[in-house]
């Protein structure tokens, strides 16, 4: 966990590394497996079940509105902004594709600090890959965004560390 050095403080450390040797011990998928969530402001290291993660820390997913959707897929394929959108009011509806892309900008403007329904759901995915594979299995470490900023969570991953092995001299 070397990247994560200049981010804890000796305690946040040791409660990182007690997290992880006790994330060795789990054999298979389960919702109360940890996350850990720093506050790098307060310097709080908070342990969360990966099951409440998506109540504790809300992932915006106002982007993956099927209007938008829409919208977009019809921009891939040739068509202008005006003529995807009034596709979208013909298939949707005027209302729906306002509320969704007001939803949207609305979620913008809050700021979610990039933490999206697809980051959550690859978050999920790699976790519970590492967990079913063979070997040790590292605890996703989000790194909060500061509140006021425009950063992004950043996700990182704590390893068990690796015994070091001594040279023996004759």
């Amino acid at each position: 966990m070397a990247e994560l050095l200049h981010a804890l403080t000796p305690r946040l450390q040791q409660q990182a590394d007690a997290m992880v040797l006790k994330q060795q011990q789990q054999l298979h998928w389960h919702g109360q497996l940890p996350v850990l969530l720093l506050d790098r402001c307060w310097l709080q290291l908070q342990v969360v079940p990966v099951v409440e993660l998506s109540r504790l820390l809300p992932p915006d997913n106002s982007a993956e509105a099927p209007e938008l959707v829409r919208f977009r897929q019809l921009r891939q394929q040739g068509l202008t902004d005006l003529q995807a959108e009034e596709q979208c009011w013909q298939e949707y509806g005027r209302e729906p594709c306002s509320d969704a892309l007001r939803r949207f900008w609305q979620a913008q403007e809050r700021g979610n600090h990039g933490w999206t329904c697809n980051r959550y759901l690859h978050l999920l995915e790699r976790y519970r890959q590492q967990v079913e594979s063979a070997g040790p299995t590292p605890v996703p470490l989000l790194v909060l965004a500061r509140h006021s900023s425009q950063e992004q969570h950043q996700l990182q991953w704590c390893w068990p560390a690796t015994p070091v092995i001594g040279h023996t001299c004759a």
